[in-house]
């Protein structure tokens, strides 16, 4: 077993998004992880008014933003973040595994390809598992104001992905 299912299997909240890009899987995922963060002014406001830098690509906002590189392949790229009060440092992957201290949160991020005719299927996936029932609670109500833009970004991103492999073409 490979990509986010490997590294975070049981989640409490969840999100998905795919789109369809003529490119082979290999090619889809390089392409997808190249788009800029913000790809439009939108995204861009969004991110500011979060205080988060809005230039450079998404693996490298993933990088910046403390997310720890857990698994790339040719076709998945997988990233973690342990938070408790705040972000949490974790030495490696397998220190990211074992992370478990009350009331914190284990957040786990994709970018996947898989192949369909005429090109791939690119997905994003984001998952969070809670240790306890404060951390779910206080999880939950963040993501009934951020959810909604943090899905609405991941959709820009794909649709960014899709935009420049056709202006490729």
């Amino acid at each position: 077993m490979t990509g986010i299912q490997n590294w975070l299997p049981s989640f409490d909240v969840g999100e998905r998004h795919e789109a369809t890009i003529a490119l082979p899987p290999e090619q889809a995922l390089n392409l997808a992880l190249a788009v800029p963060v913000a790809p439009d002014s939108f995204v861009r406001l969004l991110l500011r008014l979060r205080g988060i830098r809005s230039d450079g690509s998404i693996e490298e906002f993933m990088a910046a933003s403390g997310f720890l590189l857990l698994e790339r392949t040719a076709t998945s790229y997988v990233v973690g973040l342990f938070v408790g009060h705040s972000p949490v440092p974790v030495a490696d992957a397998g220190a990211w595994r074992a992370a478990n201290m009350p009331r914190s949160l284990k957040i786990a991020a994709d970018f996947r390809t898989e192949p369909v005719p005429g090109g791939a299927r690119l997905i994003t996936e984001t998952r969070v598992a809670a240790t306890g029932f404060v951390a779910l609670l206080v999880f939950r109500l963040y993501w009934l104001i951020v959810g909604p833009f943090s899905a609405l970004i991941r959709r820009r991103w794909l649709r960014a992905a899709v935009a420049q492999q056709k202006a490729a073409a």
